[in-house]
């Protein structure tokens, strides 16, 4: 019985350092198999049948392991998503020339000022006007590389 329950106890124990430690699931399913292993030594120190424990311990590992998996899977589906801040965050967005820049010049994007200077790519002949709307290509450091919005950009 003491044994089943230390299993029981130390399952546990795993499970949440598996919350915590990033083990890619090795934690978690040596957690899942000692609560199932405990769950069995349990019951049939306490009398229980044999049969029944190990139904119990196998419902058990099955549904810990389902659990993982799906975490697994989520924990991977957010990590392949495209970074939302940093120099990352603010290629595609959409900010209004405050000073035109030649060579450089400054961009207001998300309630901040920005160093600005024109991508190398920009076939747009026109220069950038004050107030114009500019999308963010690139970033270098501290400094955006822009070219003029188009109508279907600055809608959005």
């Amino acid at each position: 019985m003491a044994l089943g329950i230390a299993l029981i106890l130390t399952g546990g124990a795993l499970l949440v350092a598996e919350a915590h430690i990033p083990s890619y699931g090795a934690l978690g399913f040596a957690g899942v198999a000692a609560l199932a292993t405990g769950t069995a030594f349990a019951l049939t120190s306490a009398g229980g049948g044999v049969v029944f424990a190990v139904l119990l311990a196998a419902t058990i590992a099955a549904a810990g392991t389902a659990a993982l998996v799906l975490a697994g899977r989520r924990a991977a589906a957010v990590a392949r998503r495209p970074a939302r801040t940093g120099a990352e965050g603010l290629v595609g967005h959409v900010g209004v020339v405050r000073r035109p820049p030649a060579p450089l010049g400054q961009v207001q994007l998300d309630g901040a000022l920005w160093h600005a200077r024109r991508s190398w790519g920009d076939d747009d002949a026109t220069e950038l006007g004050e107030g114009d709307h500019v999308v963010v290509d690139r970033v270098n450091g501290l400094t955006l590389a822009v070219r003029r919005a188009e109508e279907w950009e600055v809608e959005c």
